[in-house]
């Protein structure tokens, strides 16, 4: 009786894993003529904004990809995924480096925790006061190594959490935006939706926001700029003059001239 229903269980989780799959591609599919109103993560900001501030501050406005200028298109592959053009979604080997390099991060947050916890050992044994501190593996970075299909999967369809069955899904629902869409639609959806600051979404946006430009007006240096943000734009939004920012940007901008265009 027991197997019967575990195997029943099991069946439906099994079917409804399909369904979703299904559903994805469907939606995948739709997006080759229909360009995508929302994604998963712009959502859950508006919500987020809606109940911190009480209102949702939002800026966005679709360009087509001749309308967006060839330095942002540059900018954005020579600083997030130089191999764009060329890999089929997922670049496994900057993933075997970035689980190396997560590796490298907790052992050293393991060494650093047994090094705190033989201090403590010793300062108890001496009558000293002992002074509790937060594990280091609390901190520990875990670094990624997400393409820019994979990140438009993330944003379209999934949650922000960190786990083996969402980064499977990830996977998944990138073989299917490689598979049904061509590299130049995949990178037209991504830079129109693509997070640039609090409320800023898309290439027009951005290019408004911080220039008050057209996307199609940016010049070198400001798509540069624009591109070095995309991993934490509501930090650098903060500070657009940072240094960092600045000398990453010439970096970037050297890149470009031998970035291959979709």
């Amino acid at each position: 009786m027991l197997r019967g229903h575990l195997l029943r269980l099991g069946g439906l989780c099994l079917v409804s894993a399909l369904a979703l799959q299904l559903f994805f591609a469907l939606r995948i599919g739709l997006m080759v003529v229909v360009d995508p109103q929302s994604t998963s993560f712009q959502r859950s900001e508006a919500w987020r904004l809606l109940t911190e501030r009480l209102e949702v501050p939002w800026s966005q406005s679709w360009r087509p990809y001749g309308q967006i200028s060839t330095a942002l298109k540059r900018a954005v592959i020579a600083s997030e995924d130089a191999g764009f053009a060329e890999h089929s979604g997922v670049e496994w080997d900057a993933i075997e480096k970035a689980w190396e390099r997560n590796q490298q991060a907790e052992e050293r947050a393991r060494l650093a925790d047994e090094r705190q916890a033989r201090r403590q050992e010793r300062a108890a044994a001496a009558g000293r006061p002992v002074t509790a501190s937060a594990p280091a593996k609390a901190v520990a970075k875990v670094v990624g190594g997400s393409t820019i299909s994979q990140q438009l999967a993330k944003n379209l369809f999934l949650s922000g959490e960190r786990t083996a069955m969402r980064k499977g899904q990830e996977f998944a629902v990138t073989m299917m935006l490689e598979a049904l869409l061509s590299k130049r639609r995949l990178y037209e959806i991504y830079l129109n939706n693509v997070e640039w600051g609090e409320g800023v979404f898309g290439a027009q946006a951005a290019a408004r926001h911080y220039f008050r430009v057209d996307a199609d007006r940016l010049s070198t240096g400001q798509a540069a700029r624009l591109a070095v943000m995309l991993p934490a734009p509501k930090r650098f939004e903060q500070r657009p003059g940072s240094a960092y920012l600045g000398a990453r940007a010439g970096t970037v901008a050297a890149r470009m001239g031998a970035v291959e265009l979709p």
